[in-house]
Order: structure tokens, then sequence, then C-alpha cells
């Protein structure tokens, strides 16, 4: 069953947040087995309470294990305290029968 790990960001530094965090992510993401299927500013709140939160990115998984996997490994808790403080995010996995 693939799996879908939706990002949304509220970026306070888009410079220093693309420079490190952007940089680094995406082979951290590979070693794992997930793919960047969209990574882009400018999303359009419709409705709830997450105003500001206009970054996306969604990555597709092999399976829940694989996301949970990268989410979880060593290799991602380095790369993610390069967004400590530039960004705000909401993070949803969800799984999808084929």
């Amino acid at each position: 069953m693939t799996t879908y790990m939706t990002i949304l960001c509220k970026i306070h530094d888009r410079d220093k947040f693309i420079s490190g965090y952007g940089k680094a992510v995406p082979a951290v993401v590979a070693q794992y087995g997930g793919e960047y299927l969209v990574v882009a500013p400018g999303g359009t709140l419709l409705e709830g309470t997450l105003e500001g939160y206009s970054s996306v990115a969604i990555s597709k998984w092999p399976n829940r294990e694989a996301a949970l996997a990268f989410w979880n490994s060593p290799e991602y808790s380095e790369v993610k305290k390069l967004r400590a403080g530039l960004a705000d995010a909401e993070v949803v996995i969800v799984d999808v029968p084929e």
C-alpha cells in the first residue's frame, strides 16, 4: 500500500530554509525510498485555520513503514535541526490502497 506524506509549512526565512534544510532533505528522502511529487510555495488556504502555511511538499513512499523509517531516522533527525526556528510544519501521512 502506497503512503503519501503531506507537509504544510509556514516559512519564516525562506532563503535560510532553502539553502540548509531544502538542500539536505531530498537525499535522505531518497535514501529511505521516498520521492517528492510536489515541492512548491504559494498554496492557498480554502478552509481551516492554517493561515500562512503556504509552502507544500508531498512525497510518495512504498509503504507506511518506509515513511516512518525516514521520519524517525537519525539522518532525518540531523537534517530536521536545519529548519528549527525557520519554519513551522504540519505533517500528515496517509495510506492509499492500490
